[in-house]
């Protein structure tokens, strides 16, 4: 189990360190900010979406380990992916990294499952959803403001 911890973390740390699709869409579908005030992260999505199919999602901002980590985990997941399925993976996602380790929800997140440990710090959990906040308010046209507060 160490041995997993300890892969689980470099990954963490890889994709803070070096975040996948990291920068800003020209001419997006979606543009939307959010905010954790409790840690500091900030993140604005851009997200490219055709026939409800969401093409590319680009990221920027500024946060801890895990919510960098999470935005680009989530960046990666969920390009190619339709709205239905993107919701299935929020619930799933949530579900996980609210309540911990599931058997059935790492198998069907896959990579994402790397987050579960987060369930273990409750006041990081805001940390790891939220870019994936932001995402459902962009795709759903919600106009108010996303916070984790």
């Amino acid at each position: 189990m160490a041995g997993l911890r300890e892969l689980y973390q470099e990954v963490i740390v890889d994709h803070s360190k070096h975040p996948r699709n990291f920068g800003e869409l020209d001419n997006p579908t979606f543009r939307k900010d959010g905010f954790n005030p409790l840690c500091g992260d900030k993140l604005t999505l851009t997200i490219s979406e055709n026939n409800n199919v969401i093409e590319q999602i680009r990221f920027q901002g500024c946060g801890c380990a895990i919510s960098v980590a999470s935005a680009s985990l989530m960046s990666e997941a969920l390009q190619g992916k339709s709205r239905t399925e993107i919701n299935a993976i929020f619930h799933d996602f949530h579900q996980l990294v609210t309540q911990g380790h599931n058997t059935i929800l790492e198998i069907r997140l896959g990579k994402l499952a790397i987050l579960a440990g987060v369930a273990e710090y409750p006041a990081r959990v805001k940390c790891a959803t939220l870019a994936w906040h932001t995402l459902n308010a962009a795709i759903t046209g919600d106009t108010k403001q996303v916070s984790t507060e």
